[in-house]
Formats: C-alpha cells, structure tokens, sequence
C-alpha cells in the first residue's frame, strides 16, 4: 500500500509505489467516467455522453483524486483538507477545459449558463459538488480502494505495465481523432456565413 509518508519521503524509484499510483488513477478514471454518464442519464436520459477519450475512462476523475491522496495526510487539518477538496478538481477541471479548447477548439462541457462561472469551464455551483465528492473519495472510496488494491495486488503487478500502455495509446489515439475533427471543423465553410 502507498500512504502519505511514502510520497514525502522517497528513497529510490518504487515500483509499487508506481503500480499502485497507476491503480488508483485507473479506477478513479473509470469511476468518474461512470458519475459523469450516470450524471448525464439522469439530467438529459442518455447514459453515454461524448469522452476525449473512446474508452470508459476519464482522467481528470483519475487526477485529483491521486493528487488529494498524495497532499492529504492523517494529520491534515480538516479546513486544509476541504480547501484542497475544493481547488484541486476545480483547478484540474478548469486547466484541462483551457487546454482541450486550445488544443481542439471544442468545449466538452458548458457551465456558460451557472451562476459564478469562469469561461465555462468551471462554476462554484459544481465546485462546492467537488468539495462533497473529493472528501467522500479520501474518507471512504479510496480506503475501499487501497483494499481492493492490496487484495489484487499480485494480479496488478503483471497488468499495471499493459494498463500504462493502454492509456498511451488512447491518449495518442484520442490527439490524433479530436485534431482530425478540428481541422475538418475549421476547413469546412460555414453555411451561416
């Protein structure tokens, strides 16, 4: 298992530090894949809603959950812990909505009619959510998580190296497919013009 301390107090490159930081990143990506389409069934009755990526997973779920891990320890005062619980996804959220416009002039979501928004990529509305969501994720989800981790820890270490691969690959592919998209966006003309 990978604690507080270990982050902090490196020694030498770990592998299982590494392994079980790929874990934890896999199932976050995939759990927050599953919040955001269940999200979207019950708001607008369609489980599936379009993903950067083509597979089931969603890594700014798989982000700050790692991070939180990684800056929240035992002796963390609990207003620290509910402030990070608040910046961190949002800044994760709100960097990643720049950056995806930037690179494929695209918005994956739209929070231009929130209240207290940023660019549309971020509301204070969703932000307080995260805060819910982040504390019950360091509370209760990721002590059920590092269990499993250590109950699948043996099978995790022969699969960990293919899963890094996977996620190479999708993001390679996932670049490649959204810039074709761009650029046939941007070379089409416009009938409204």
């Amino acid at each position: 298992m990978v604690s507080y301390l270990d982050f902090y107090a490196p020694t030498t490159f770990n592998f299982e530090a590494v392994s079980a930081l790929v874990f934890y990143f896999t199932m976050y990506s995939l759990m927050g894949w599953l919040l955001e389409n269940s999200y979207n069934y019950f708001t607008n009755r369609k489980f599936f809603k379009p993903n950067f990526f083509h597979g089931p997973f969603k890594p700014m779920y798989g982000f700050a959950p790692v991070i939180l891990v990684y800056l929240i320890g035992p002796e963390t005062n609990w207003g620290i812990v509910l402030l990070l619980c608040f910046f961190i996804p949002t800044l994760i959220e709100y960097i990643s909505g720049v950056l995806l416009l930037k690179f494929f002039q695209r918005q994956w979501w739209d929070y231009s009619n929130m209240p207290m928004q940023i660019h549309g990529h971020i509301c204070l509305p969703f932000s307080l959510c995260w805060i819910l969501l982040s504390y019950a994720c360091i509370k209760w989800v990721h002590p059920a998580v590092v269990s499993f981790y250590d109950s699948a820890e043996l099978l995790w270490t022969w699969i960990w190296p293919a899963v890094i691969l996977y996620f190479i690959a999708e993001l390679a592919l996932s670049i490649r497919r959204h810039s074709a998209q761009a650029l046939e966006e941007a070379e089409s003309p416009n009938p409204i013009q």
